[in-house]
């Protein structure tokens, strides 16, 4: 029997799952929908994604494709497996794509978000969705000094020291920051990123922001090439995977269920 490749949308809260990753002895993104889809498709189905999120980290909308002889509705798929997923974990559209689509392959741009919550009382809501920082941001500052990150470099500064990525070279697109109200929010498009490269980059604006370093700091930090010249970075539970560009003949403009999220703070990039 022939098979078809699927493509599929989700949206997950990180905050008890251990990233997107296969793992055996920990709660995981993947497992749970290889599990979800099994049992719809009535057959062992392996989903691959566009990216890995760490442990802690969310998901606005992450992309995967897997492949099936089964052959079951749009709705059967997304209301059967959201069935089976758990409540942290859920699907959002469903789409039958060419065989030369890969969820991560294909992809030309991925955006995330880091949320920062800015205010002096800690929030029993958000603890496991944003990152408090109780001192006043100059996010104007942080924006401005953002904007040195722009275009194609080398990333080196900004990299997990455990990346396993071959080049720190990406270009990124788009790189903005804006608050509404207390919420401040630190926004990267970009071709690709290295681990952790958005979470060091808030750690390092939000020290800009704090007054405790300069846009020339921060400049100095990518031309350094070197992780210990910048900060500390951001905690994961601010970062969300919020959207995952491809080119529209091989996954046409799907459901924007879930962007809900940031489309009152977010511009067009």
């Amino acid at each position: 029997m022939s098979r078809a490749r699927l493509a599929v949308g989700l949206e997950y809260d990180g905050s008890g799952l251990h990233g997107w990753q296969s793992q055996s002895a920990s709660p995981n993104v993947q497992d749970a929908v290889n599990r979800a889809l099994s049992r719809v498709a009535d057959e062992q189905v392996r989903c691959m994604g566009a990216g890995r999120t760490d442990a802690g980290v969310h998901a606005i909308e992450q992309v995967a494709h897997f492949e099936t002889s089964a052959r079951r509705s749009r709705r059967d798929w997304l209301f059967g497996a959201n069935t089976y997923l758990p409540d942290d974990i859920n699907l959002l559209w469903v789409r039958e794509v060419a065989g030369e689509f890969h969820a991560r392959h294909s992809a030309l741009s991925r955006t995330y978000a880091y949320l920062i919550l800015n205010r002096s009382v800690r929030s029993a809501l958000e603890r496991n969705r944003a990152w408090l920082i109780r001192d006043p941001l100059d996010d104007k500052a942080m924006d401005r000094a953002a904007q040195v990150l722009a275009g194609e470099h080398n990333f080196s500064s900004f990299r997990a020291a455990h990346c396993q990525a071959r080049s720190p070279v990406r270009r990124v697109m788009d790189i903005w920051v804006r608050r509404e109200g207390q919420r401040v929010w630190v926004v990267c498009r970009a071709n690709g990123f290295l681990q952790r490269m958005v979470r060091n980059i808030a750690g390092s604006l939000a020290l800009v922001g704090r007054g405790r370093e300069t846009a020339a700091w921060f400049a100095r930090i990518l031309e350094a090439r070197s992780r210990e010249a910048a900060g500390p970075a951001a905690p994961p539970q601010g970062l969300y995977l919020q959207r995952i560009e491809y080119p529209p003949e091989l996954l046409p403009e799907r459901n924007p269920a879930g962007l809900e999220t940031l489309s009152r703070i977010t511009k067009d990039i």
